[in-house]
């Protein structure tokens, strides 16, 4: 089962991350490859993030940023 968490939510549990610095990830999704992991799951107008999909995408950024 996923662990969904609103952009807030997310925010406060991972301060790495800031809501503003999410909200651009979310913007541009479609140019930064987020769309294809999965991470973003839309219900309605209710955004919410996978974390383990998420996590898997910034380590496939950093794999690709190293190569």
């Amino acid at each position: 089962m996923p662990i969904l968490s609103t952009v807030n939510q997310f925010a406060e549990k991972q301060p790495a991350f800031t809501t503003s610095g999410l909200r651009a990830l979310i913007f541009n999704e479609n140019q930064n490859g987020l769309t294809g992991s999965g991470a973003i799951v839309r219900i309605g107008r209710k955004v919410l993030i996978d974390e383990t999909k998420f996590f898997a995408w910034v380590a496939a950024q950093n794999q690709r940023s190293a190569a």
